[in-house]
């Protein structure tokens, strides 16, 4: 069937279309048998996923991949639109109201009457002045409750830490966090001995929550700080065989002693001006 002849070509481009494209993946008389057997607990991987691939393409600053990431992401709402529409729970369009109307509602200094004259500052206490209202509508009246569990544990530990911070519950400063952090290396090394397991990840979850507190103390998003050290070890791990594989060798033909070399001369190309 050519182009002109598709029926899905007849449909307004942009988001009409890819709402339309998504109703006849899911058709369970004519759509794709992968799509059609999907939930939402499925497509939430994917969700993730495409999250992260939107936050890499803006680390690198590639704008056209971003496009087609943010399409990605775009498609995962559309998604779940369309399975909640199917069960008769909401649809796209409801989705796009509750948020429009949330933003209005949140921003009175843009949409109402309200001063334009406040601070970035001032505008995120008076954000998280109207979620604690919700929070409390919604009938969940502490202050961590609302802090989704599905959140990537280290992402989630930040947040823990900054509401908690909001009501005075956090150390003054980095220095009673690095004095924790050396506490919990000798928790660790201590539960390493013993032999148990279970206690071992309680303890390396412990230091790697006070990590994370450290991180916020000196401003620093630790989700972008390891991925900047994932990069860097990507990178130099890629030297490492880039080496190797002048000599017709691979890694595992190698050895440490060789490979700490090969690092290290990473290490000092990329400190060269």
């Amino acid at each position: 069937m050519s182009q002109d002849a598709d029926p899905i070509h007849d449909v307004p481009d942009g988001l009409p279309r890819l709402i339309e494209v998504m109703r006849r993946l899911r058709d369970p008389d004519a759509g794709c048998p992968w799509d059609i057997e999907q939930d939402f607990a499925s497509i939430a991987p994917y969700t993730i996923e495409e999250a992260y691939e939107v936050a890499d393409a803006i680390e690198r600053e590639s704008w056209d991949e971003l496009e087609g990431e943010l399409g990605d992401l775009l498609l995962q709402v559309v998604y779940h639109a369309q399975m909640a529409k199917e069960d008769g729970r909401f649809d796209f369009d409801s989705i796009a109201r509750r948020i429009a109307a949330k933003m209005i509602d949140r921003h009175p200094h843009v949409f109402g009457t309200e001063s334009r004259d406040k601070t970035p500052e001032q505008q995120t206490r008076d954000w998280e002045t109207a979620k604690a209202a919700e929070r409390e509508k919604a009938g969940r009246t502490g202050l961590l409750d609302d802090i989704a569990l599905g959140l990537p544990a280290l992402l989630r530990a930040v947040k823990l830490q900054k509401r908690a911070a909001r009501v005075g519950f956090d150390w003054p400063d980095a220095t009673h966090v690095l004095d924790k952090i050396a506490e919990e290396c000798t928790e660790l090394t201590a539960a390493r001995d013993s032999l148990d397991q279970a206690h071992l990840t309680e303890e390396m979850g412990d230091l790697l929550f006070v990590m994370a507190n450290l991180a916020r103390h000196l401003g620093i998003d630790p989700e972008a700080a390891l991925r900047g050290a994932n990069a860097k070890f990507t990178r130099r791990f890629a030297h490492i065989e880039a080496e190797l594989a002048k000599t017709g060798r691979t890694p595992a033909d190698s050895d440490l002693a060789e490979m700490d070399a090969l690092w290290d001369a990473a290490k000092a190309l990329e400190k060269r001006p």
